[in-house]
């Protein structure tokens, strides 16, 4: 794994951290380092294979993050029960803005990724 990528994360995730405890401590540091790092990329406009290299066997991992949440709600189960339909409002509200807001991002990156192709041509 190379260096100079898995820095860069963690660099970020400290980062996300510190603005976690001086400006939002209402988001979890980690989502801020994540942020962070994609608001990086579009400005960079491209993966470094470093950042590649180091976060690709991390992915691995990835469906161990479920494992704390999927806790959560065991121990919560009667708060889940009593509160379900408030909880499946903002499900459903959520999904209301996520969907097209995914759409559009998609959108706007294939007709950046096609500018960018014109340009080169």
């Amino acid at each position: 794994m190379p260096v100079n990528g898995l820095t860069w994360l963690v660099v970020l995730q400290l980062l996300g951290a510190l603005l976690q405890q001086w400006l939002l401590p209402t988001l979890p540091g980690p989502i801020i380092g994540l942020l962070l790092l994609f608001i990086w990329l579009l400005f960079y406009g491209r993966l470094p294979k470093s950042l590649e290299a180091a976060a690709s066997p991390l992915l691995q991992y990835l469906p161990l993050l479920l494992v704390v949440p999927c806790v959560g709600l065991m121990n919560n189960l009667d708060t889940l029960q009593s509160q379900w339909l408030v909880i499946a409002g903002s499900l459903f509200g959520a999904m209301l803005i996520t969907i097209p807001l995914s759409g559009w991002l998609m959108q706007w990156l294939i007709r950046r990724q096609q500018q960018k192709r014109g340009h080169h041509d």
